[in-house]
This record gives structure tokens, C-alpha cells and sequence, in this order.
């Protein structure tokens, strides 16, 4: 279960029912029936809908990022969002736009690769500078090298730069939020915790215990 509550279809704000049939189909009821196309819960949908114009502007984001006017190359794109989505480490966004890659032509070896992208040479230069750009806006909060800027501008216009900075960072945003209110794919247990010496071993506490003495 994600962390806040789902609005079902009875609940839901007149404005949010198109959504609803849009993504579950017309009279589903979301949340006794959940589950989209892609294969997801849906329940970025259902828990958002608690406040409709929050959600309808993130729709607005799609709708934004998928307008024919947009001047970034809708591959540069789509790999700056599943970059993003695994350095933020969101299996969402992540597993979404793994998706959206294979859609847009990206071959199966290059998607296996974005986890690991610098070590391979499987990306051409414009897709290195748009992976390493994403990397530096993620990993290190928009502490962009001077080195970093020069390689994505022998690639992309100043339009293209900032579409592709915006977009980015929104899903960068979309994969931090469901992490928190541990949403679809994100909704798993905290991964780091401790893990207990084994039942009557104590060699390792006294080991430490003796070289603090």
C-alpha cells in the first residue's frame, strides 16, 4: 500500500474521472481494481488525486514535454529521463522509460547499458553529453562542469539545453516523490538496515569493543 490514501472513483474530483478512464478505463474503479497498461498500479494516479489541480499540472508537464513544438530530440530526451530515474534511484520512472527508449529505437544492449553508460562505447557523442549533463543535474543537485556544458553544446542549441533541463529535472522530481509516498514500482521497504550478527557470534562486537580500549 503507498503511504497516503487513494481516491476511488466515487471520491474523485469531477475533473479527475477523464484521467481515470483515460488510464483504467471507463466506470473502473481504480482503486478496487488497479492496474494500468504498462503493467503499473496506478496509484500515482489514485493518491494525487487528492489534490486534482496538483495532479492535472504534472499532466501538464506530459502534455509539455511530448508537444510537437518541442525542439530536443525526443531520444536525447527519453534517455535523459531514464537516467534520471536511475540515479535518483526510482524503479518507476526508471522501468517507464526503459520503455519509452525501446519505443524511440534504442536497442535492448544500449538499454542494459544506461546503468553503467561511461563504461561503455555503445552511446554516440551527443547521447554521452546528454548521460553525463543528466548525471551532473541528478548526482550532483545541478553542479554542471564547465567540461560537462561544452560536449552537450557542440550537440544541442540553447532551446534544445533548456527543454532538455527542464524536462529532466521534472522527472527527477516525479522519481524523489515516488520514493517518498512510496508510489507504483516504488512502494518497497527501506533496502538499508542492519543486519544482525549471527545468533551467538560475538567475535566482530568484541574485536571493535577491544580496539576502542
Amino acid at each position: 500500500m503507498p503511504r497516503l490514501t487513494e481516491i476511488s472513483r466515487a471520491d474523485a474530483h469531477a475533473s479527475v474521472i477523464p484521467l481515470y478512464d483515460a488510464l483504467f478505463g471507463p466506470d473502473r474503479d481504480p482503486v478496487a481494481n488497479p492496474g494500468t497498461a504498462t503493467g503499473t498500479p496506478g496509484d500515482w494516479w489514485t493518491v494525487f488525486a487528492q489534490v486534482p489541480d496538483c495532479l492535472h499540472h504534472m499532466v501538464a508537464g506530459f502534455q509539455f514535454y511530448r508537444d510537437r513544438g518541442r525542439k530536443i530530440n525526443p531520444k536525447l530526451r527519453e534517455l535523459g529521463q531514464a537516467r534520471a530515474g536511475f540515479a535518483r534511484g526510482s524503479q518507476f520512472v526508471f522501468s517507464q522509460h526503459c520503455k519509452a527508449l525501446r519505443a524511440s529505437g534504442f536497442s535492448e544492449e544500449q538499454i542494459e547499458a544506461i546503468p553503467h553508460w561511461s563504461a561503455t562505447d555503445l552511446f554516440a557523442p551527443a547521447e554521452r553529453a546528454v548521460l553525463a549533463y543528466t548525471d551532473d543535474l541528478v548526482l550532483q543537485g545541478g553542479r554542471v562542469a564547465d567540461g560537462t556544458f561544452a560536449a552537450l553544446r557542440e550537440h544541442l542549441s540553447e532551446v534544445e539545453i533548456i527543454e532538455l533541463t527542464y524536462i529532466t529535472c521534472t522527472y527527477e522530481l516525479h522519481a524523489t516523490m515516488t520514493r517518498a509516498l512510496r508510489l507504483e514500482f516504488d512502494n518497497v521497504p527501506e533496502r538499508i538496515v542492519e543486519v544482525p550478527v549471527p545468533e551467538g557470534e560475538q567475535r566482530d562486537i568484541d574485536f571493535f569493543q577491544n580496539i576502542d580500549d
